[in-house]
């Protein structure tokens, strides 16, 4: 018999599950892939599935809020860190890994483990007793959906979400492409600082490009999906383009600290390709996210030099998120106000990011677990990162401009009479001793 019932098998219902399991806690995992459903952007009924990106982005803990959060979370017992670790490819200084590697071993530690039942099937309906954990992300069903918006009392967000398309690493012409990092930035795990590849373009043919992403034919809105807005940090490639015609050359294709060895010289505009699996066969395009119509993308991305050969393992979609007014909705401990035996983690509550999804589940699990065994977390400290994002969450900022976050040092409280260029160093140093009291705290008498 289960003592809590989560909702969803993705990062955060999997990382939730994990953190009652290992405290002795029953778990019941609902997960509806495999059950016959299936959501409009996933492609297999793994758990924690990565349907975007393969990236965790930064893990420097010292000079970066996402890589500090990585940190925390390791100290933590954190299921998605650990996985992520024998999953790892290379990416200069960011964690990101094999897809399906990291799957698998998040599913096989939770299929394995005497405390956590996995059932596919779906829910429709918000248990009306019972702790639960709703993890169901940003494609929650239609009918669960409904459910969440008459339970919250209010109409639910939604905002778009695009994936990159994914190529056949022996498509590319290297005779054509080189590899590199930005200023030649050697990762964590040492190496030569040669993790991307880089597809150089001069003036002709980076506004060519631009003016194909424009006219290029792209995907048709549904009534439903007019007026959403898009999340910043996932905007498609054609809306960044529609910003301007340099746009691009100081985003996603910016040339800066890029020397081509054909000419010593930064191209007009890069193309960068990072790998996504562990063999190497499969190379991601970097912030090409894109609602392009299948065909349009073929053609426009062929004309990318090193691509005019490519084959795709996966070309870009587009897909509606779903998220909560969490601030006004959710309690300091991620219960619903209005129905406190009910829990939300992930994406679905307004974070954005595959590691931020993951961290609010592993607090949603760890405030369940001590509510259940009658061990009451003290609060945390709003100095860590953990502490920061879930101020954001659960803050009080009730508004209808309530929009996803990344992690960053812009949510965490400022610090005083330090400098611009030690102010990271600094807060990263603030929160490891912040949760190392709060970590003390915990430990026996």
């Amino acid at each position: 018999m289960h003592q809590v019932h989560i909702i969803g098998g993705g990062l955060a219902g999997t990382e939730a599950a994990w953190q009652l399991a290992q405290a002795g806690v029953k778990v019941r995992l609902s997960e509806m892939r495999g059950s016959g459903d299936m959501t409009p952007a996933h492609q297999t009924d793994g758990l924690a599935e990565l349907v975007c990106s393969n990236s965790f982005r930064s893990d420097d803990a010292d000079k970066n809020a996402v890589g500090l959060l990585h940190q925390e979370m390791r100290r933590l017992g954190s299921l998605i860190m650990a996985q992520a670790e024998p999953a790892k490819v290379p990416a200069g200084s960011a964690l990101a890994v094999d897809r399906h590697i990291f799957s698998d071993g998040v599913t096989r530690a939770l299929a394995s483990h005497p405390n956590v039942e996995i059932v596919r099937e779906r829910i429709d309906a918000l248990p009306t007793e019972g702790m639960t954990i709703v993890a169901t992300g940003p494609l929650t069903a239609p009918a669960l959906a409904a459910s969440i918006g008459q339970a919250a009392g209010i109409d639910h967000l939604a905002f778009f979400d695009a994936i990159a398309p994914v190529v056949h690493h022996d498509s590319i012409d290297m005779d054509k492409c080189w590899m590199a990092n930005r200023w030649d930035k050697i990762g964590p795990g040492g190496g030569e600082g040669k993790d991307y590849i880089n597809c150089p373009m001069n003036r002709d043919q980076y506004q060519a490009f631009v003016q194909g992403l424009l006219d290029g034919e792209k995907t048709d809105f549904k009534e439903w999906e007019k007026d959403t807005p898009y999340f910043e940090g996932c905007m498609p490639i054609e809306v960044m383009a529609s910003r301007g015609p340099e746009t691009l050359r100081h985003g996603p294709m910016k040339p800066m600290g890029l020397d081509d060895p054909r000419t010593g010289r930064w191209p007009y505009a890069v193309v960068q390709l990072r790998q996504d699996n562990a063999s190497g066969t499969l190379w991601n395009m970097v912030g090409f996210q894109t609602k392009l119509k299948h065909g349009a993308q073929v053609e426009l991305f062929r004309t990318i030099p090193g691509l005019e050969k490519a084959e795709f393992a996966r070309l870009g979609g587009l897909h509606r998120n779903t998220f909560i007014q969490s601030p006004k909705l959710l309690d300091g401990t991620l219960r619903l106000k209005s129905a406190p035996h009910i829990r939300f983690a992930g994406q679905v509550t307004g974070c954005e990011g595959y590691v931020e999804s993951a961290a609010i589940g592993l607090l949603a699990g760890r405030f369940a677990a001590a509510e259940i065994l009658g061990r009451p977390l003290a609060p945390l400290p709003p100095e860590t990162a953990l502490g920061a994002l879930l101020g954001h969450v659960t803050g009080n900022v009730e508004t209808a401009d309530y929009q996803p976050m990344n992690v960053n040092f812009g949510l965490f409280p400022p610090l005083q009479d330090v400098k611009k260029k030690q102010r990271k160093e600094a807060m990263t140093a603030r929160a490891r001793a912040a949760l190392g009291a709060w970590l003390g705290e915990l430990q026996p008498a």
